[in-house]
């Protein structure tokens, strides 16, 4: 079996309930994340975590802002997350390890997976370098949300030669019928759609 990690994408405050663009279960996710972390603490090498990171007003971060117009929810989003603003810090629940490997996306672009952003720390490595670098073969994906950036990031980390798992019961989706479309594109390109229940 090769070595894992665990990629926690983008549990915010902006995210959470009561943020700018949250997600029903959000503060569920946190929390869960968490008590996982902590109980499967041994069984990942490395752990990842995301952040959406975005530049303020009048940047439209590549037209992901919604500007004069309402937003779509599917490409156009209400401003979330801007840079060392509180809804873009962690949601207060989520506790990481203190080697947690942290990346920053959607800085001026309108990035969705973790694979396009940057690894804090770095000169700006990609995290598909970083995880080969630590021997990573496999990533388990959880966070928010499950129909968007999570769905990318399995995706991605599929594309770039992981065997990649998305544990649903520690995500949670903006919508379900794009919850539906994106589970099957996952499928299709051979994510697994799993949970968090410990391995036989």
């Amino acid at each position: 079996m090769g070595t894992r990690a665990l990629i926690v994408v983008d549990v915010q405050n902006d995210f959470c309930e009561g943020g700018a663009l949250a997600v029903t279960g959000g503060g569920a996710v946190a929390r869960g994340v968490s008590r996982y972390v902590e109980q499967q603490a041994d069984r990942y090498a490395v752990v990842v975590a995301t952040r959406d990171w975005h530049a303020p007003l009048p940047d439209t971060n590549d037209g992901h802002f919604a500007v004069g117009a309402e937003p779509d929810y599917v490409s156009t989003w209400p401003v979330h997350c801007v840079a060392d603003t509180p809804g873009a810090a962690y949601h207060p629940d989520l506790e990481l390890p203190e080697r947690t490997v942290h990346v920053r996306k959607g800085q001026g672009r309108q990035d969705y997976s973790g694979f396009e952003g940057q690894v804090v720390g770095t000169d700006d490595a990609p995290l598909a370098d970083v995880l080969t670098a630590a021997g990573v073969t496999d990533v388990d994906v959880v966070g928010l949300a499950t129909d968007h950036c999570v769905a990318a990031t399995a995706s991605d980390a599929r594309a770039a030669g992981f065997g990649a798992s998305v544990l649903l019961d520690l995500t949670a989706a903006v919508a379900a019928p794009t919850t539906l479309r994106a589970v099957a594109r996952l499928a299709q390109a051979g994510v697994g759609l799993t949970t968090s229940a410990p391995p036989d």
